[in-house]
């Protein structure tokens, strides 16, 4: 998969364009973090308090965030996935064995999912899931918490590549 390009939004865009914008640039970050990885390295951990915290597991978490937030609180689909499950904590981390390619692909297809179900609601909707107070929740509020979510994890990728390679760089 050809990682997705890091575009800043224009300056003069409407609210929901730079909101996207914004959002796609920072799920680009992720993509680009993983180039070049190595299998290993994209499993390994290298934050002795969080042995889930490795690559591969960042992204398997943020393609389940994108899940949740979108295709289940707001428009009320079905909680399924692991961050639904009664299971052990961080459980959306635990991929050892699952390729980083076949990662990177599910969190792109999900973040084409939550792009298209974004552009067929307005900002002022909101969720449709019966629990989590998904009632309070609008799809404007949801898109600011997805691009703090995202650029929080870009920055938790880019201290673990600079853990693990030396890589390092920010845009």
């Amino acid at each position: 998969m050809t990682p997705p390009p890091r575009i800043r939004p224009r300056f003069d865009a409407d609210e929901r364009t730079q909101l996207v914008a914004w959002l796609d640039m920072q799920r680009a970050i992720i993509h680009w973090k993983c180039e070049g990885l190595s299998e290993a390295d994209a499993h390994r951990s290298v934050l002795p308090a969080s042995p889930h915290m490795t690559m591969a597991g960042l992204v398997s978490h943020m393609r389940w965030v994108e899940h949740c937030w979108f295709e289940v609180l707001l428009i009320g689909g079905p909680a399924e996935g692991p961050l639904f499950e009664d299971g052990p904590e961080d459980a959306e981390m635990m991929v050892e064995g699952v390729p980083l390619a076949r990662l990177l692909e599910e969190y792109g297809q999900q973040c084409e999912v939550s792009n298209r179900i974004t552009a067929s609601h307005e900002l002022d909707t909101v969720g449709r899931h019966p629990g989590y107070k998904a009632d309070q929740t609008s799809l404007r509020w949801i898109l600011h918490h997805m691009i703090e979510e995202t650029a929080r994890h870009a920055g938790h990728a880019d201290i673990i590549r600079e853990l693990l390679d030396g890589r390092k760089g920010y845009f």
